[in-house]
């Protein structure tokens, strides 16, 4: 009788890429689930973190090189099995992200109370209590993410929209990057790597046949563009990315956040972030645009 043949270890696929999805209740971990599903992931979400190990495997036997988990540590327990398991990944060799969402408590609360649903710490207590005790117990998770997602001013396409960019561009390993446009007067993106201010620039609302475009139309970008200073402002930020790309690629940074913002994010913010991501493309590096407060004035 034969003898089924076993297969080994150096017969198997290498490991897949594994990127863990978590964070705050009400930050759209679900979200960006669907949207890895979206680029190709395979995705599995409310996995309890001691059964990742053996998932890992089950999906590298089946040859798939990408897995996307997302991990709901809301429980005491749950949490305080997952640095046991991470450890126990990194002493396999097998490579993970993490990827961390997060947003306001103002925005967590507004979507709780909009859902009508507790959040999972909650208990007995308020809605704000159970969103800083989360917070507190989820801090050093945060603090190793790879990748940190601020969605408080962000919707649910747009969140799409930069899980697609962090996670749909293949195994180049060289710094994507994504140009957010966006206004002060919404808030400083606190997920950006860098952040720039070009209410240095004259503001096109106050030109009358401009005010009702944006930075998208051409008439609007030709006068940003060409106030004294705009010019000089993309080339230095052009020599700035030349500098530090080399050395987030050196480190293993494999995506970065340019803000760069004016008074309601509409105008000069949106003509130059256009711009500055058209230049960096010319110039071979992966960049992609997102206007994070277009058509909120």
């Amino acid at each position: 009788m034969t003898q089924p043949q076993l297969t080994s270890t150096q017969d198997l696929p290498a490991p897949p890429r594994v990127v863990i999805i978590t964070g705050m209740s009400g930050a759209g971990r679900r979200t960006a689930a669907h949207a890895m599903e979206d680029l190709g992931w395979f995705v599995v979400d409310n996995l309890p973190p001691s059964l990742l190990p053996q998932l890992i495997e089950t999906v590298r036997r089946g040859g798939q090189d990408r897995l996307a988990v997302g991990l709901d540590v809301r429980s005491r327990e749950m949490f305080d099995q997952l640095p046991r398991v991470l450890a126990q990944l990194e002493a396999q060799g097998i490579r993970k992200e993490i990827c961390f969402l997060e947003a306001s408590d103002e925005a967590i609360v507004r979507r709780q109370e909009s859902v009508r649903r507790p959040l999972p710490l909650q208990g007995g207590g308020s809605i704000t209590q159970a969103v800083a005790k989360e917070r507190r117990m989820m801090s050093g998770l945060r603090a190793d993410a790879d990748v940190v997602i601020d969605t408080s001013n962000t919707n649910v396409h747009q969140l799409s929209y930069r899980i697609g960019h962090i996670y749909g561009s293949g195994d180049d390993q060289n710094t994507r990057f994504l140009i957010m446009s966006f206004g002060f007067k919404n808030g400083v993106p606190v997920d950006a790597d860098m952040v720039f201010d070009v209410r240095f620039l004259p503001n096109p609302h106050w030109v009358p046949h401009l005010r009702p475009q944006t930075g998208l139309a051409s008439e609007v970008s030709d006068y940003v563009l060409g106030q004294p200073g705009a010019s000089e402002f993309l080339d230095l930020l052009q020599k700035l990315i030349a500098t530090v790309g080399p050395g987030y690629k050196r480190e293993g940074k494999m995506q970065a956040t340019i803000a760069i913002g004016c008074t309601g994010g509409k105008h000069r913010s949106t003509a130059l972030s256009e711009e500055f991501a058209a230049r960096l493309r010319a110039g071979g590096v992966q960049a992609s645009v997102m206007h994070r407060d277009l058509g909120r004035e």
